[in-house]
This record gives structure tokens, C-alpha cells and sequence, in this order.
């Protein structure tokens, strides 16, 4: 029996708001919120590490400005350093174990020091600690010192490939892919030919910044090197693909895999399927969700997760809650993220009882609600004019110890209050907001300024909006459709703040 059919036997059943002009008259009720109970390296070998007027790379102008989230499958790092006899000279073993000790204890400056004073000393630097203090550098974002630690390694000591590879990871991290390509140049002209993890780093962050063509580019230069790509490789290309080419041309890259003899994992199965499912192909979806299971291959949570969206999206609920039902029996008990997609899809078709039942049930069974569920929880009780039931929901948040309300929370709140022209508990919410090192953005200040006016302080609205504007709190452009909003809007009518 195919998949398809498997599932579907059983039918369906900046600072607090420079309020100085009017804090004292709007602060003079307080909001109650109800408190609720609890819920409940590798490189280890002690030896010496140990600057170089030569500069490592001429960077020339790089550009720092932009940043991209990275995936951290493209920077994991899976290979192991072979042993190797290390060079140093044992009379000097305090500071060798002095600087192993506050390159662990992620003393990285006071590394550096050690590493120069025992270079001074005559003392060959030992790659495994380089390369280790190279990379908590890079994680602290002290690239500089970074280089120039692997600068001490070329000059007066033996750099191999994981040390470059630490470098090539650092540089992608800090976006800097214009010094990561230069670090791949000095590998080959040192006699380093680039391994597969070096090359998945490239690679990696081309794709996840949208630069396509040249991650292609780099997978060519790495068959030309007679390097052997692997299922990294692949993964990071084809996602890359579906969001540029469609799924179609990234089947092609997926074909091509396979032709050379390497096996799709989980994280391909789940890049194919998410960019099936993002194409409305669900059709297409089980056929592919019926081949996994044939290679041996069962689809995990995550699959099941992106056909339940699929399916809410292109409002087909009925048959997203028939696979739900039978998840558990295909070995994929559902998770937070499956709730909380069904709860968002009932709730948006009219079916409130049955969302809450979903939530409900997901608390029975020992699943955390996560983040995403309170916001479109409080979010969705705001938008009714639940608002009290919301406040404490955002209460629970707040004595919660596994996550504390984000910005998006609080301006759920916020939003309800002012729809219902609770302008005072509006500003309440901003005050705890303040107390709890969440910063306001400009949308929390946009809702309370026309909350403030809705309500009656049309003047005192736009004195605030015009001195956040002097702050940079708020925009030019949203001070003028502030001042062009009020004199249009009827003070008795509901407000009516866009989602």
C-alpha cells in the first residue's frame, strides 16, 4: 500500500517610550498580570602553539555590510585529524599547559599573548592548538587576531589543511567571502590541494546568500581538482536550486547524485520535499514523501511538518488532519510544529474549539508549547478581542524559564489594548516590556501612538510620534502617515490596525 493511501484509510473527524509629557496621567492603572507556577575540541594535546610582519591575505576592500544566515550543516566540520608527532620542546611545559588551559577556558586574548611569548622563546607553534585557538577567535569575532595567529603558523610553524579549513569557516561565518576565496588560493599555492569540507564551506555560503551561479563555479573548480564531492555538497546545491530554478532543475542536481553514487539523507529528502511542497506539488510529494520509503528511507517529523503546511496553505485542513491522525502510526509522532500548524489552520478557518482542542492535546501528550505557539496563540485572541485571555497568556511567558515573549509578543498585546481603546494597558504592557530588556521597535511605537490618539490625545499622539522621529524610534515616512491618519479617523469607531 502506498504512502498516500496509508495515510488517508481513516476518515475525518529604545528605552521606555520617552513618555515624559503624559507618563504620569496614562500610568495611573496598572495591569495585573496573574502569576503562574514553573513549568516544569578536539584539539586537546597539550603542546606549545606559538608575530608576523607578513601579512596572511591582502583583502583589499572587502565588504562587511551585509550578512546572511548561514545553515550549519555547510560549516560542520566531520573529519578527522590524523595523529601527528608535534614538534616542541618539554623543558618550557608550564606555558604549554598554561596555554592549553586558556585556549579551554576560551581566554583567547591571553592565548595570543602566551603564543607570542613562546614564539619569541624559540618555541615551533603546534598546529592542533593554532587551530583551535584560531577557531574561538573567529567565534568571538576577533578576526584579526584570528589571522593572526595563523599567520605565527606559516611563518614558524606547519600549517596543514584543518587549519585552513578553520580559516575558510571563520571568513564564510564573518561574510567575508572574498578572503575565504584567498585562503583556498594560498592553500594550493602552499601544496595543499583543498579537501571536500573546504570546498562544502565555499560552496555553503554562496548558496545560502543567494549566489547561485558562483557556488556552481566553485563545484566546478572542486571536480577540476579532482575532489569528490559528497551528500553535503549536493544538499547545499539543490536547495540553492529549488529557490532559484524550481524543483525541477534541482531534481536534475539530485539525478546527478545519484550517478555518482552517493546516497540522498535525511536532509536531502527533506529539501526536496519542502521545495515540492512550497510549489503546491503534493501530488508529487507522496510520490516521492512512497520512493523514500522503498530505498529504505522512512520520512521523518520534519517531512510530515512541511506537507502539513503545504496542505493548511492551499486550504486543504480536511486531509492535513487525516495525515495528522496518522502520524504516530507511521513511526513520526507529531511535534510542536505539527500542532502548531493545524492550530493556526483551524483557527484561521473558523473553527476556534477545535484549535484550542489541538493545543490542548499537544499539552496532554508532554509537548512543550514553543514560542510560535503562544505568539500565534496570543496573536489570534487579540484579533478576536480576547484580550484579557491573551494578557495572560503573555504572563505565562514571562514566568516561563525555557523562553521569555519576544518583541512579536508584546505587540500582539499591545495591538489588542489599542484595538479596544485600552490605552493605558497598552502602555503598561510597554513599561513591563522595557523592564524586561525587550526592546520596543517601530511597530510597538506606530500601535501606541494611534492607540494614544484613537483615544482621545490626538495632540499629545503626534508631540510623541515627533520627538521618537527626533530619536530615529520612528520613520519619517510613518511620522507623515501618522499625521495624515489622525484627522481622518472617527474617535468612536474600532480601531483598526492592519495584522
Amino acid at each position: 500500500m502506498n504512502l498516500k493511501l496509508q495515510l488517508q484509510q481513516q476518515p475525518t473527524t529604545s528605552s521606555l517610550l520617552s513618555m515624559t509629557t503624559f507618563s504620569t496621567e496614562f500610568l495611573s492603572h496598572t495591569l495585573n498580570f496573574r502569576n503562574h507556577p514553573n513549568r516544569t575540541s578536539r584539539h586537546s594535546n597539550p603542546n606549545s602553539i606559538v608575530t608576523s610582519s607578513t601579512p596572511l591575505l591582502n583583502e583589499g576592500n572587502i565588504n562587511n555590510n551585509q550578512r546572511t544566515p548561514i545553515n550549519q550543516e555547510q560549516f560542520r566540520v566531520n573529519e578527522t585529524r590524523p595523529k601527528l608527532v608535534q614538534n616542541c620542546d618539554f623543558r618550557d611545559t608550564n606555558s604549554i599547559k598554561a596555554l592549553d588551559k586558556s585556549c579551554k577556558s576560551g581566554k583567547y586574548d591571553e592565548s595570543l599573548y602566551l603564543l607570542q611569548r613562546m614564539v619569541n622563546r624559540g618555541f615551533k607553534p603546534d598546529v592542533f592548538l593554532c587551530t583551535k585557538l584560531i577557531k574561538g577567535l573567529f567565534n568571538s569575532k576577533k578576526i584579526e587576531k584570528a589571522i593572526q595567529v595563523m599567520e605565527i603558523l606559516e611563518k614558524h610553524g606547519e600549517p596543514d589543511v584543518f587549519a585552513y579549513n578553520a580559516v575558510l569557516n571563520g571568513f564564510c561565518k564573518a561574510d567575508r567571502v572574498d578572503a575565504a576565496n584567498k585562503v583556498l588560493d594560498k592553500m594550493k599555492k602552499r601544496g595543499f590541494f583543498p579537501n571536500v569540507v573546504a570546498y562544502n564551506i565555499l560552496i555553503g555560503n554562496l548558496c545560502g546568500k543567494g549566489k547561485l551561479d558562483l557556488a556552481l563555479r566553485v563545484m566546478d573548480q572542486l571536480l577540476k581538482d579532482n575532489c569528490r564531492p559528497d551528500v553535503v555538497t549536493y544538499n547545499n546545491l539543490i536547495e540553492a536550486t529549488i529557490n532559484e530554478g524550481g524543483i525541477d532543475e534541482a531534481m536534475k542536481l539530485l539525478d546527478e547524485m545519484l550517478s555518482r553514487g552517493l546516497r540522498p539523507n535525511a536532509s536531502t529528502y527533506n529539501v526536496v520535499v519542502n521545495g515540492m511542497c512550497r510549489e503546491g506539488l503534493l501530488d508529487r510529494t507522496f510520490e516521492y514523501l512512497d520512493k523514500m520509503i522503498s530505498d529504505g528511507r522512512l520520512p521523518d517529523i520534519s517531512c510530515y511538518d512541511s506537507i502539513l503546511a503545504s496542505l493548511c496553505k492551499n486550504g486543504h485542513v480536511g486531509e492535513a488532519l487525516h495525515i495528522f491522525k496518522k502520524l504516530s502510526e507511521v513511526g513520526c509522532p507529531p511535534d510542536a510544529s505539527s500542532y502548531n500548524t493545524l492550530f493556526g489552520a483551524l483557527w484561521s478557518s473558523g473553527n476556534e474549539i477545535r484549535a484550542l482542542w489541538m493545543i490542548l492535546e499537544m499539552l496532554s501528550k508532554g509537548i512543550d508549547p514553543n514560542e510560535i505557539t503562544y505568539n500565534s496563540l496570543i496573536s489570534r485572541l487579540c484579533k478576536d478581542g480576547l484580550v484579557d485571555q491573551a494578557i495572560e497568556l503573555l504572563a505565562d511567558m514571562m514566568e516561563s524559564r525555557k523562553f521569555q515573549p519576544t518583541v512579536i509578543s508584546y505587540n500582539a498585546v499591545i495591538r489588542g489594548l489599542c484595538k479596544v481603546q485600552r490605552v493605558i494597558d497598552a502602555i503598561e504592557v510597554l513599561a513591563a516590556m522595557n523592564q524586561r530588556g525587550c526592546l520596543p521597535n517601530e511597530t510597538t511605537y506606530t500601535l501606541l501612538i494611534r492607540g494614544i490618539g484613537i483615544g482621545g490625545w490626538r495632540n499629545d499622539a503626534m508631540e510623541l510620534a515627533n520627538s521618537l522621529v527626533n530619536l530615529d524610534a520612528i520613520s519619517e515616512d510613518s511620522f507623515k502617515r501618522l499625521n495624515r491618519t489622525f484627522p481622518t479617523i472617527d474617535a468612536h469607531k474600532e480601531l483598526a490596525i492592519s495584522e
